[in-house]
């Protein structure tokens, strides 16, 4: 049996190999064998409107009023929303709002609270 590499990111011994992947169980961090990541594990760089990066779990405000698709309500400005989740596309916030419920938004329409 083959000696396989410490995970590069936790230094975890317990690395296991998938395919043409090595995965670490305690992290989950996936790299090629070759030492190159993987490109879903890139770091994605999301700014509000004024160019603070935005991170899961913050809280942010709307600047702006906000219609919503297929229904008569509105996201008013100055509206806070709290733990968001990035997310890859083009509306990039996952969140919720009190009184309007789950909906995405975009990063360019809202500020770091």
């Amino acid at each position: 049996m083959s000696q396989l590499p410490a995970c590069p990111k936790c230094e975890s011994p317990y690395t296991y190999e998938d395919g043409l992947m090595l995965i670490c169980p305690e992290c989950a961090h996936e790299w090629n064998a070759d030492g190159s990541t993987n490109s879903s594990d890139a770091e994605r760089v999301i700014k509000d409107s004024v160019g603070n990066l935005l991170a899961d779990g913050d809280t942010v405000t709307v600047i702006k009023d906000l219609k919503v698709k297929g229904s008569s309500l509105v996201v008013k400005v100055g509206t806070k929303v709290k733990n968001i989740r990035l997310c890859d596309g083009d509306h990039d916030i996952d969140c919720k709002i009190d009184g309007i419920g789950a909906m995405k938004l975009k990063s360019e329409f809202v500020k770091k609270a």
